[in-house]
């Protein structure tokens, strides 16, 4: 009996298992599912490497990045002629046989046709970057193997499609680049849902159903990600004519979705007879309310907001447009690290992995339809991409509004189309232009506007407005237009062109990086996501949390103002924690640290308030204060830091004053100062260095200092012993600039420099420099802000510390070895250089000083000037005034105060600069 028993629930068991199987849509890929994980499938490629022959190949790929074809960038002449044929043989379950079955392309480059067992599919489908599907099921073997032929054309037959995604600023390949898979459906069927849930808890589902044959119900239920109901289940009855049914109902109180608080649900959505499940389709979904209101702002859940956004492409260096969910959560939370909220797709629409990570990380979504230029989609073609696009993506609560084409390649017939398929009817631009109540021109002046932008009655938000290049770009003015959107009630943000740079791994030049010289180097991050400068720029910028108050004096009480720029979190569910640290010398072991936590203020969104720390009493001995913050997730939002010691209360720490005797010795040329085993020339005919000793022999240091702008001849020396035993040398200068450099021997060997000088009015660079041959330097230690360099209108982004960077001549964008050594270093404490004849150290007790060490390698291939800074002709320099940088598109003179020549115009005359420095070459 209990064997009987057994068995009974065994079969009651398998039942309701096949049942459970019939009620869902089973998927069957054909392809891998990713860059990494793949199948492979016969293919022969019709011209190019590797052609003419049969051979087997992984997909999903772009088939360049496999070794075949040809590789060709933007509106680069192509072979019209390549061309790849592919064969795949597979079997479908038995089960299957009443089932309806659909052959699904992710994306495929470009003209696709598709035959399933010798015989076509469908029409040829044109468009690279979207979904579509076949309805395959008369055309398969239930019973035994199935042969699918696909021939995909690299350059389409319609000029248009060529156009809008070939002829365009990217990488343009070839290939089935995104997966293939099978869908079956139970024959009475949901064949697709479109759902708007807004922040009032209403929400409205339109289901697609197919091949009712008798009065049937349609049922939806929201739950919580971990399957617990929320609220009530809603339906509707169905008539076997029904192919568009409408569920409503309202919710209360849900937890809303944000960039903030990406919350979200599931929602299941059944057809039933009578008791029976038919067929139950399950969507994730966010409760959020995106609106445009007219002169007025871009809203979300009520809420005013500014896009802190990026331009991202699906890009991989070894395998092109085909990537992974790996690969989109990198990016993701690269782009959510560096403190921005939105990310525009450009120019077409992602993988469908990255927008479900957006949707789960929190990120405004830009989705796009590809269009580069002019001219765009024809309508008919169009037509079908824009309902195929919107129909793949339309229940992402991350995307936020829809773009039809990017700068001028719009086709305005296509603009009825997009409410017609989005149920949520979002906002649609049409990037560089002002519709529809929203001005997203590109690459605006910073003070642009003649009734128009920041003068002008339409809500704007450049969808690409900084274009970097090289190391140029992106952080490099972003201050200046960030502080001038947040004063403008009608800015909502913008965002920067563009994520990361598009070198791809060249199978046919021995796996060299080519970023197609100056154009595909436009990136924050390298090709494998390196970090540039201007990533730690704007996270610093786009932090929302904000300090006003740059420094702090012995007098401080531990209360800091602080802004809280978030849209929906208050700063209690934020961490902060504070550091001191002590800095001895230019080893890593000399100093030390103390550390604590901060209570989290009460402050709300958009407000500012107080921010306390209970530091120990003994704070003011250390040299530099740290305040870290961290979201509600955990994730570091910044860490500033603020000097405590000046420098030149460091420089009298660190001087050894001495009490050797200073030996002078003098002849026709030079004038020689001597100390514990040191020996300086200084040349009586220009007053320059012209020599340096010490006991392990020469130090190649010299021809300083040199006035960097205008005029300074040399005119005499004076000399003489001080009351402390120092020995004092005073060359003066002829010309406008009242040039004078006060040199000082110490009883220790120590030598120190005091200059000064009147600047001309506009200058790029001000300061003063000396020679030091670059191939003897291997690195430096350096006391101030880094590790990366900086230019005069991109200054944030660094940290004060002991920096220990090794020499590299790394060039941003060609080469990826960050961060790079040469360049501009902004407040100067001191540096140990390290070099092939010892170290010598420099100290500056100067407030606001730079650094410049060495002159960065000019890339290869900059094109305009723009994304190159100006540089002293000699190697190391010590500066009042560094010069700014520009980006690919724009002059640097145009993005700012920041970014304009450095002015010493005061009070009807010209300012004297003044430093001190102090050499040790013992």
């Amino acid at each position: 009996m209990i064997s009987k028993l057994k068995c009974l629930f065994t079969l009651l068991f398998l039942l309701s298992t096949l049942n459970l199987i019939a009620q869902i849509t089973e998927v069957k890929y054909l392809s891998g599912k990713d860059n990494v994980n793949t199948v492979d499938w016969d293919f022969r490629c019709t011209s190019g490497r590797n052609s003419g022959r049969w051979t087997k190949i992984a997909v999903p790929c772009n088939w360049e990045l496999q070794g075949f074809g040809n590789y060709t960038y933007g509106s680069e002449k192509e072979d019209k002629d390549e061309a790849g044929l592919y064969k795949y043989t597979f079997k479908v379950p038995s089960n299957w046989k009443n089932k309806s079955v659909y052959l699904v392309f992710d994306g495929a480059m470009t003209d696709t046709e598709v035959k399933i067992n010798g015989k076509l599919a469908g029409p040829i489908h044109q468009g690279a970057f979207y979904q579509f599907k076949y309805n395959i099921k008369a055309l398969l073997n239930n019973d035994g193997n199935n042969i699918l032929e696909v021939k995909v054309n690299k350059v389409s037959s319609n000029q248009t499609v060529n156009e809008a995604e070939r002829s365009a600023d990217f990488w343009v390949f070839g290939g089935i680049f995104r997966p293939v898979f099978l869908e079956a459906f139970p024959n009475q069927h949901i064949e697709r849902i479109a759902i708007d849930a807004k922040a009032d808890g209403s929400l409205k589902v339109n289901a697609n159903v197919a091949n009712l044959q008798s009065i049937t119900t349609i049922t939806a239920q929201v739950k919580t990600l971990n399957g617990k109901p929320f609220g009530k289940p809603f339906s509707v009855n169905l008539t076997p004519r029904t192919t568009v049914a409408q569920l409503n109902t309202k919710l209360i109180n849900p937890e809303l979705w944000s960039s903030e608080f990406p919350n979200r649900y599931k929602i299941d959505i059944t057809i039933k007879n009578g008791t029976t499940k038919l067929h139950t389709v399950t969507e994730t979904i966010g409760f959020r309310t995106v609106e445009l209101r007219q002169h007025d702002g871009f809203y979300v859940n009520g809420q005013k907001i500014k896009f802190k956004g990026v331009n991202h492409g699906s890009f991989w260096p070894t395998s092109g447009r085909t990537t992974s969910r790996k690969i989109s959560i990198l990016d993701a939370e690269l782009i959510k690290e560096m403190n921005m909220n939105a990310v525009r797709m450009s120019h077409y629409p992602p993988d469908k992995h990255f927008l479900e990570v957006c949707d789960s990380i929190g990120l405004y979504v830009i989705d796009e339809l590809t269009g580069w230029q002019y001219p765009p989609y024809d309508t008919q073609v169009g037509q079908k991409l824009v309902k195929e696009m919107i129909v793949r993506d339309v229940n992402h609560p991350s995307i936020i509004m829809w773009a039809n084409g990017n700068e001028g390649g719009f086709n305005f017939d296509l603009l009825p189309d997009y409410p017609k398929h989005d149920i949520q009817n979002r906002p649609v631009i049409q990037p560089w232009m002002n519709i529809n109540g929203m001005n997203t021109k590109h690459y605006i002046p910073w003070n642009y506007g003649n009734r128009t932008f920041f003068q002008g009655n339409d809500v704007f938000f450049p969808t690409e407005f900084l274009h970097g290049l090289y190391d140029g770009g992106h952080g490099a003015g972003l201050d200046d237009f960030w502080n001038l959107m947040q004063s403008n009630p009608l800015s909502a943000g913008g965002f920067l062109w563009d994520f990361c740079d598009q070198g791809v791994m060249r199978t046919d030049m021995g796996g060299r990086l080519d970023t197609k010289g100056n154009a595909a180097s436009d990136g924050i991050l390298g090709p494998y996501r390196e970090k540039e400068a201007s990533f730690y720029t704007i996270k610093e910028i786009w932090s929302p949390v904000y300090f006003p108050q740059k420094f702090i004096s012995k007098l401080f009480d531990g209360k800091f103002d602080i802004e809280n720029r978030y849209n929906f979190t208050n700063l209690n569910k934020c961490s902060f924690s504070w550091k001191l640290k002590k800095i001895t010398g230019f080893d890593k072991s000399d100093g030390n640290e103390l550390t604590g936590k901060i209570t989290s203020p009460d402050i709300k969104p958009q407000s500012s308030g107080i921010l306390n720390l209970a530091l120990p009493a003994q704070w003011a001995k250390y040299d530099v204060l740290y305040i870290t913050a961290r979201d509600l997730y955990g994730k570091e939002l910044y860490t500033w830091s603020w000097p405590i010691t000046s420098p030149q209360q460091f420089a009298d720490r660190m001087i050894d004053n001495g009490k050797d005797e200073v030996n002078v010795t003098e002849d026709n040329e030079s004038l020689k100062l001597s100390c514990s085993g040191v020996e300086v020339k200084l040349s009586k005919e220009t007053g320059l260095i012209a020599g340096i000793r010490n006991k392990k022999g020469e130090i190649s240091f010299s021809n300083g200092p040199v006035l960097i702008n205008g005029e300074a001849n040399f005119k005499s020396f004076k000399h003489f012993r001080d009351s402390l035993g120092r020995y004092v040398v005073v060359a003066t200068y002829e010309g406008k600039q009242n040039f004078k450099a006060t040199w000082t021997m110490m009883p220790s060997g120590w030598l120190g420099l005091k200059y000064q000088y009147r600047a001309n009015i506009g200058q790029e660079i001000l300061g003063i420099s000396f020679n030091y041959p670059e191939e003897k330097v291997s690195g430096m230690q350096l006391i101030g802000n880094g590790p990366y360099r900086v230019y005069k209108n991109r200054l944030k982004g660094g940290t004060l510390n002991l920096w220990d960077k090794k020499y590299n001549n790394a060039v941003t964008g060609e080469t990826w070895d960050y961060p790079e050594f040469k360049g501009y270093y902004s407040n100067f404490y001191g540096v140990r250089i390290s070099t092939a004849e010892g170290n010598f150290v420099v100290l500056s007790p100067s407030d606001n000083l730079f650094l410049h060490m060495l002159n960065p390698a000019i890339p290869k291939s900059l094109g305009k000037a723009n994304s190159f800074a100006a540089y002293p002709t000699n190697g190391i320099s010590f500066l009042h005034g560094i010069p700014a940088i520009g980006t690919k598109s724009q002059k640097k003179e145009d993005l700012g105060p920041q970014s304009q020549p450095n002015l010493t115009f005061a009070n009807g005359g010209l300012d004297t600069q003044s430093a001190v420095l102090y050499f040790d070459f013992r």
